[in-house]
């Protein structure tokens, strides 16, 4: 096992007896030192001294609710906060697997054509809907930022002009900080006190429940109002973020909401789309709205397709990828012609995005200058990988030392606050003064220039991080000198890392755009100073190439966002060094560490399934990667049971077999079904001996419908001691033909199936059908490959309820 690349070694100690705890294959483990804390993990041992050493110790895992797990021998004692080799207990997976129970098929025999054609119009309705609600959201975000930035920065331009005639630059300094702390703290204390899990982009977390993992209330109307008013909150704040990462997490809010067309929140229902309510059904959904917002976002419908499949969505199928882009066109054009007009516009349509690169209409490039667009694409991934390694460790800082809620929202006005205070110091000690007429801001600042001069510092303070962004781009060249460009990178680069973790709501393409664009204008501004007759040397050529290698080596994205920069920059021939760049970026950065989505991830202890299956684990079997022994119930089951059961276990899936008896030993195999249904099924009384209640309006699938997606607890629901002693006929309701796997398979041929088919319970059986084991997504995810550096290896998670 490695933390952040580097061997640690734990200390192995003798450990009381706990339930289920799970040891699994026994290989031979590394030890791991975290911090000189010492953590039980496998058998009696003497600590080493240090360096790295191996003992026979089994990957412990404390609890999985999806899991149905045996006692065992050893458990973690405690878990540090920060650690990337624990997996936590407390998510769950989404129903993606259709249960074609009896139900189920008795609709689908009813339906009919008619029907089909229903659906499927209202899924392409829905899509458009989505579009455009993506739209017009983000329009609302923008022009709620462009008029609160224009206000804020044209009040400080005059107090600062005022100021320097009358020396009290320490007003406009006070204004400054105090105008970036309202604003903040407003954002800040919504995350921290209302949705915490509004704060960052949001990405990780659409990701992660694309990827199949159920992450609590990140679909809520409520996380989708507090990102809208805390990502205004943090721009106009004055932070390093950007509002178009956030875009992702709220188109995939909106999709989610309307294709259910009901409101938990608002306790609400519209009384249709009910044909839509369930997992697999929403989560398609929420893909087009993760594509929307990306294509709102930066102007570009297919980079929205792209991201999606890319880093977003396992399952994928033709008929998705069409809707998915048709409200990615729908997004782009709403939000075209609403921008388009709000700036006087109307039939122009020259807004495509909320990013706006400007055209680089007279871009191209030779032959001899891809090399130098790879060895950008290097110096790319190494920053990047270097802003990764240090927002690692303020994040794991913040997780130890960082708790109250308070306290969260006091570090991000300080922040703020320190982000006026640096832009102000760089204003005022850096004297880049340029003339009057090719300034790039519409904030113009004279401070200590003479007369028909502006502040070339300033102009890229007093203003969005978008419009600097552009500045880097398109300003001629000789706009900026090259101390002020090194000195702003170097601090802007610290900035935008601490920034990203905060408790706001924050986008992190921006500031990453912004740093690359920064270091790649001054590779063009030097390459122009060496070769001064070359006609070829573009400051803002290289200043697209430094973004795009900044952007790549943080967030590891190549294919998706290679075709989102063609698409915002509006030149395709420029494709292949963006690709390139990208490339290199991703290569020179995953050799150090992993992406910052994929660290925070992890370090949330999200069982998330990667692409593939660890490679050379063909010697592990389905027998020793499942959980065992498993809590079954017969087909007709006592309501005593199946109350006793819900209470006592927390498992989310139960194998059904034949009843035998009192005998315990392995049954066959008929059916899995959840807990979700067997509560439901206590709900509504439908037990045999009180058919003659319920027969007259026939169970349907309905009853399950209207439940999604907040089921209740087996505590809310009220059983009688009567009601105690009848029975639950559980075959029209369970699912009888759940995807199963011989105890002889292999892990990657288990993992294959069960990734690639949306599972959340496998169960293994014997030869004879009888149900023997379980394997479910912790029970896979703990198996993962750490590669640094040029090596790799396979390493078991522990799996815990403490983080």
């Amino acid at each position: 096992m490695r933390i952040s690349g580097r061997t640690a070694t734990f200390c192995s100690v003798n450990k009381k007896m706990r339930d289920r705890s799970y040891s699994s294959s026994g290989e031979e483990e590394p030890l791991i030192r975290n911090q000189n804390k010492i953590i039980s993990y496998g058998a009696q041992e003497n600590c080493p001294s240090g360096g790295s050493t191996s003992i026979n110790a089994d990957p412990v895992i404390l609890a999985s609710s999806e899991s149905q797990l045996p006692k065992g021998k050893y458990v973690l004692e405690t878990v540090e906060h920060g650690s990337l080799n624990v997996i936590s207990a407390k998510f769950e997976s989404l129903d993606y697997d259709i249960c074609e129970n009896h139900l189920l098929l008795e609709e689908e025999r009813t339906k009919g054509y008619k029907f089909i054609v229903k659906k499927n119009f209202a899924r392409w309705f829905i899509f458009l809907l989505i579009g455009m609600l993506t739209a017009l959201i983000a329009c609302v975000i923008d022009i709620t930022i462009e008029e609160l930035s224009h206000i804020k920065y044209k009040s400080l331009k005059n107090y600062v002009d005022r100021c320097i005639s009358e020396n009290c630059l320490y007003i406009p300094y006070l204004i400054w900080v105090i105008s970036n702390m309202i604003p903040v703290a407003i954002g800040s204390l919504l995350v921290a006190y209302v949705e915490p899990i509004a704060a960052g982009s949001g990405i990780p977390q659409v990701k992660c429940y694309l990827n199949g993992v159920k992450m609590p209330r990140v679909v809520r109307i409520k996380t989708l109002v507090v990102k809208v008013i805390g990502v205004i909150s943090s721009v106009v704040g004055g932070l390093a973020v950007g509002k178009e990462g956030p875009m992702i997490h709220s188109g995939a809010v909106v999709a989610a909401g309307i294709s259910q067309g009901k409101s938990s929140t608002f306790r609400r229902d519209l009384r249709i789309f009910k044909y839509f309510r369930e997992d697999h059904e929403k989560r398609d959904f929420v893909s087009g709205g993760a594509a929307a917002g990306v294509a709102a976002a930066f102007g570009a419908p297919v980079g929205g397709v792209l991201f999606s499949l890319e880093e977003g969505a396992s399952f994928w199928n033709q008929s998705l990828t069409w809707r998915i882009f048709f409200a990615s066109i729908i997004s782009t054009f709403t939000l075209n012609v609403v921008l388009s007009s709000y700036h006087g516009h109307p039939g122009d349509l020259s807004y495509a995005g909320l990013l706006n690169f400007g055209k680089f209409e007279n871009i191209s490039y030779d032959f001899f200058e891809l090399p130098i667009f790879v060895i950008m694409g290097a110096i790319g991934g190494l920053l990047g990988s270097l802003f990764n390694h240090i927002n690692y460790k303020l994040t794991v800082f913040r997780m130890r030392n960082i708790h109250a809620r308070w306290m969260k929202v006091m570090e991000a006005v300080m922040v703020a606050a320190f982000s006026a205070t640096l832009g102000f110091g760089m204003m005022y000690f850096l004297n880049d003064c340029k003339p009057l007429g090719q300034d790039p801001t519409s904030n113009p600042i004279q401070m200590y220039c003479g007369d028909g001069e502006y502040n070339a510092v300033a102009a890229i303070w007093f203003q969005t991080p978008e419009a600097s962004v552009r500045s880097l781009f398109h300003d001629p060249p000789g706009s900026h000198k090259a101390v002020s460009v090194v000195v702003f990178f170097i601090f802007y680069f610290l900035l935008s890392c601490w920034t990203y973790g905060l408790s706001v709501s924050s986008g992190l393409f921006i500031p990453s755009l912004l740093t690359g664009a920064a270091w790649g204008r001054l590779v063009g501004s030097g390459m122009a100073s060496i070769l001064p007759s070359s006609g070829w040397v573009d400051p803002g050529k290289y200043a697209l190439v430094g973004a795009a290698a900044q952007l790549g080596g943080v967030v590891r994205m190549t294919i998706s966002l290679t075709v989102i920069l063609i698409e915002a920059t509006g030149n395709i021939t420029f494709g292949l060094p963006l690709m390139l760049t990208l490339i290199m970026a991703k290569w020179t950065g995953d050799f150090f560490n992993e992406g910052i989505y994929d660290i925070h991830i992890q370090l949330s202890g999200v069982p998330l399934l990667p692409w593939e299956p660890p490679p050379l684990s063909y010697n592990m079997y389905a027998s020793e990667v499942m959980s065992h022994p498993v809590v079954t119930l017969n087909t007709v089951e006592s309501v005593r049971r199946i109350v006793h059961v819900l209470k006592s276990e927390t498992f989310n899936g139960f194998p059904v077999v034949d009843p035998q008896g009192d005998v315990k030993m392995c049954q066959t195999f008929r059916g899995m079904i959840l807990r979700s249904q067997l509560i439901v099924l206590l709900k509504n009384k439908i037990f045999n001996e009180s058919a003659e209640i319920w027969n007259c309006k026939q169970p349907s699938i309905k009853m399950f419908r209207d439940e999604y997606p907040r089921y209740l607890t087996i505590q809310e629901v009220d059983v009688t001691e009567e009601e105690m002693k009848f029975t639950v006929d559980l075959r029209p309701f369970m699912n009888p033909s759940p995807y199963t796997v011989q105890h002889s398979a292999s892990l990657p041929r288990v993992f294959r199936l069960f990734r690639a088919l949306g599972l959340r319970h496998l169960a293994v059986v014997n030869d004879t059908n009888e149900v023997t084991g379980i394997v479910t997504r912790k029970d896979l995810a703990r198996y993962r490959v750490w590669r640094h550096r040029g090596r790799m290896g396979l390493e078991h998670l522990a799996i815990s309820e403490k983080i």
